[in-house]
């Protein structure tokens, strides 16, 4: 599942090509995802006008004009398509964040594409979705962290309110592994497993270690590991495991950096 950086770099992206543009067309191919769509989506979103763009730990809020916000979740598939009218068909690099497709608007649907927004300035972004564990959801921007998705989250790990004197609060008491606890969406959003192990590994604190315990001095370092690692993750683009791509349709980078996801019984990359 896309997680942290993926989410942040597929939303730069969208904004990159949606931001401040007009929806004129909005095909709904499908009823549901993981869940039914919105009641109405197509007239609620058509002629609306993009104003911004917010991440909410994997979700992505794209705010219209008239007060309501498209949440969308990628879920374990899910991708972004932009392609525009008039281009070549050949490949072509788009916007950061956004998988390329210039075969133009008269093109057959991508496969699996369950929700596609077209613009005055004749882009048109697709919601590919194969498994169909992804959402879309329509909610009222003044009310977005009250979304039954998102009223439930933990602090935001790049914003400079968290510190670990938050961290340290939330892990009190705690007696599951710290692995786990960073994992808990309440403790801190966002976070899945490639950037915990990668953050504790930089933190040098066992994922074994019991959750109440890194309060304190382990905190204070796990605080700016974790926010190292998903800022230098968003700058290579995130992580290309499986489904993932950006929506200029390139890999992510970071994966050539871990240093201990998916590197079981390999040598410690900083032993001597």
């Amino acid at each position: 599942m896309p997680e942290l950086p993926e989410v942040e770099t597929v939303m730069r992206g969208l904004a990159a090509v949606l931001e401040g543009h007009r929806i004129t067309e909005v095909e709904q191919r499908r009823p549901d995802l993981r869940f039914p769509f919105p009641d109405n989506l197509v007239r609620r979103v058509e002629g609306r006008r993009v104003l911004s763009f917010r991440r909410r730990a994997k979700y992505m809020l794209v705010r219209l004009e008239g007060g309501e916000s498209l949440l969308i979740h990628l879920g374990m598939s899910g991708r972004m398509v932009a392609r525009q009218a008039g281009e070549p068909a050949v490949p072509r690099q788009g916007p950061q964040g956004l998988a390329s497709d210039a075969r133009g608007h008269n093109a057959p649907p991508e496969a699996h594409e369950h929700l596609v927004l077209a613009t005055e300035h004749g882009w048109r972004v697709g919601f590919v979705d194969p498994r169909r564990f992804g959402s879309v959801d329509l909610v009222a921007t003044a009310e977005e962290d009250r979304h039954r998705l998102l009223r439930g989250l933990g602090p935001e790990p790049l914003d400079d309110a968290f510190t670990a004197a938050v961290l340290s609060a939330a892990l009190a008491g705690k007696l599951t592994p710290i692995k786990t606890a960073l994992l808990d969406q309440s403790v801190v959003a966002g976070l899945g497993n490639i950037y915990v192990c990668e953050a504790l590994y930089r933190a040098g604190v066992s994922p074994r270690r019991l959750a109440h315990s890194v309060a304190g001095a382990r905190a204070a370092r796990l605080v700016p590991a974790i926010k190292a690692v998903l800022a230098e993750s968003i700058g290579a683009g995130g992580s290309s495991l499986r489904d993932y791509v950006r929506a200029d349709g390139e890999l992510g980078r970071f994966q050539d950096r871990f240093a201990v996801y998916g590197r079981e019984h390999e040598p410690c990359p900083d032993c001597p």
